[in-house]
Order: structure tokens, then C-alpha cells, then sequence
């Protein structure tokens, strides 16, 4: 065989392991070896274990039935504690994870951790932002509008006026800070006071014991408020217990079986529901078209507002309809 010969056969061979070698390549960053899109890790962390998380949980795992080659990690922080938050995300990256939505406890303290973890992997905020870190969006509730609409309900409920407590798991989450600033707002004006803001930690046996005692403590209280989601049935509880119900009007926010039954007798005026379903739908399918290189789904406010609604007894029997069949119930 000339040389020449030889150095052609040589050339093609060279090309051939090249394109191999290329096409192997873009698989491993694009596609699995089956030609589907490569697998992702993603998780949704809560910022507490109440019954409002079922219904997101529903819409995360929507979303996996829908993405191909995506495992959603659904994480619950038992304590509704910063410490366990960090904890499960300290696990996470460990495992490799390729994006995380949180609802953070405390922002403002949890920024840095929170700023790490983003160096690390995709992260995205729900429920409660943290604007101030490096997230890459925010999915959930413009939360001083639903405060606002809460303020609606409770003058709505109070026409003449009255005192008021609230009640939340802590003042450090934004969207706790949100919602008061919210009622506030609604409330300029109007001849109602708030007398006292209470958190329990997100301890339920604490936010019904708060709800109880400020009964006794302020025995002229015409109205009671939640802002986070337990704090509605804690409330409603107390109030049965202490022979008020009816006459201390409830306002709260979204829609535990407790919560709603409170509405339909009359014993709770109103809440204001959001949209947790698709928190969870939302932020898996965002999280996952932006990692596949859809960087557009992220508009350039860094934030994405789901409507809320204001649930009374003339249409709470129609959203309940609604709810169970998103729930499949």
C-alpha cells in the first residue's frame, strides 16, 4: 500500500473516531443514552409540615407526571425551623441535586446560606421570597395584595369598627411581614385597632393556646386573624371553646378542611386562599425548562404572582368543588 494510500485510510479512520467521540459527548450534556432529556434532580422544600403543603405537593407531582426524566424531592422541615431547612439543602447538595424552590423561614438571616447554595445549584424561592439573595425567581403570592384583601374581609366582617389580634408563625418570614403590611394598608381609615401580633414557631398547640389567651387578655377583642394557614383552624377552635363563636369574627388565610367548614357554619367570615397547587407546578416546570436552557420562562422581574381569592359563605361551596377535583377527590 503507498503512503499516500495509507495516510487517506488514516484520515478517515481519525474522522470516524472524532464523530463518535463528538456524539458521545452530547449526549452525556443533553440526552441520556435512550434519547431522552437528561435526568433531573429537583426539590421543593416547605417552610412547615401544615396541611397547605398537600396541596402544592399535588401540583409538584402534576409536574413530574408531565417532564420527562424528572424526580421531585418533596421536603417537609418537621420543626419549621432556618436550622432544618439548612439541614435538608445541606443533604441535597450532598445528593447532587440540580435545583431547589424554598419557602425561607427567615430571609434576612438565611440570605448567605441561601447565596451559597445558589453558587451551587439552580434556586428558585415560593410561598415567602428573599428578593435581597441570589435567587433566580420568585413563584407564589404577591403577599401585601393578599394582606390588602384580607384587610378587605376584616372590615367587610367589622362595619362598625373594633379591635383586633393577629396571629402568625413568625414575624422574620417575608411573606408574614407582607401580609401585616398589607392589612394595614386595607385597614387605613377604618375604625379598627390592632391590638397585638402573636407567633407560635409554627407550633399548632401554641397558635391555638395564643388564640386563647388573647380571648381572655382582651375580652373586648371583636375580631381574630390568621395569616398562615394552621393559625385559621387554631383560632376557630378557640373561639368554640371559649362560647364566642359567631360573635368574634374570624378572617384568615387559606383553605384547611377546618378552615372551610368554619365558613360554611358561620363561625369563621372569611380567608383568603392562594394558589398552592401551583406553587408546586409552577416552580418544578420553571425550574426545569430554565436548567434544559429555556432561560426566558424567568421574566425580568425575578418574580412570578399566582391570583389569590377571597373565600366567603356565598361561594365556598363552589371552590371546595373546585379544590377536590384538582386534589382528586
Amino acid at each position: 500500500m503507498s503512503s499516500q494510500v495509507k495516510f487517506l485510510v488514516l484520515l478517515v479512520i481519525c474522522s470516524l473516531c472524532y464523530v463518535g467521540c463528538n456524539k458521545n459527548e452530547n449526549n452525556n450534556t443533553s440526552s441520556t443514552s435512550s434519547g431522552g432529556p437528561t435526568p433531573l434532580h429537583l426539590a421543593f422544600i416547605t417552610n412547615n409540615s401544615s396541611s397547605f403543603w398537600t396541596i402544592a405537593r399535588a401540583g409538584c407531582d402534576k409536574a413530574a407526571s408531565e417532564l420527562p426524566n424528572v424526580q421531585v424531592d418533596f421536603q417537609i422541615p418537621g420543626d419549621g425551623t432556618a436550622a432544618s431547612q439548612k439541614r435538608i439543602i445541606d443533604d441535597l447538595l450532598v445528593r447532587g441535586v440540580d435545583g431547589v424552590s424554598i419557602s425561607p423561614v427567615d430571609p434576612a438571616n438565611q440570605t448567605p446560606m441561601l447565596n451559597d447554595v445558589a453558587k451551587q445549584t439552580l434556586l428558585f424561592c415560593h410561598d415567602s421570597d428573599a428578593s435581597s439573595s441570589d435567587r433566580v425567581c420568585y413563584v407564589g403570592t404577591n403577599n401585601v395584595d393578599a394582606g390588602k384583601l384580607a384587610g378587605q374581609l376584616i372590615r367587610e366582617a367589622l362595619p362598625s369598627g373594633g379591635k383586633i389580634v393577629c396571629f402568625v408563625g413568625t414575624m422574620d418570614a417575608q411573606n408574614a411581614k407582607d401580609r401585616l403590611a398589607g392589612v394595614k394598608a386595607a385597614l387605613d381609615g377604618a375604625n379598627i385597632q390592632i391590638l397585638d401580633v402573636r407567633t407560635d414557631d409554627s407550633d399548632h398547640a401554641r397558635a391555638k393556646a395564643n388564640a386563647a389567651d388573647a380571648l381572655v387578655k382582651y375580652p373586648d377583642v371583636a375580631g381574630l386573624v390568621g395569616l398562615w394557614s394552621y393559625n385559621g383552624p387554631a383560632i376557630v377552635s378557640a373561639v368554640r371553646d371559649a362560647g364566642k363563636a359567631g360573635q368574634v369574627k374570624i378572617v384568615c388565610f387559606d383553605e384547611a378542611d377546618e378552615t372551610l367548614a368554619g365558613i360554611r357554619s358561620g363561625d369563621i367570615f372569611g380567608t383568603v386562599v392562594q394558589q398552592p397547587f401551583e406553587f408546586g407546578h409552577m416552580a418544578i416546570t420553571l425550574m426545569t425548562q430554565y436548567l434544559r436552557g429555556d432561560k426566558s420562562v424567568v421574566p425580568d422581574s425575578k418574580q412570578i404572582f399566582i391570583p389569590t381569592l377571597a373565600i366567603r359563605k356565598d361561594n365556598v361551596d363552589d371552590f371546595q368543588t373546585k379544590l377536590n377535583k384538582m386534589l382528586g377527590k
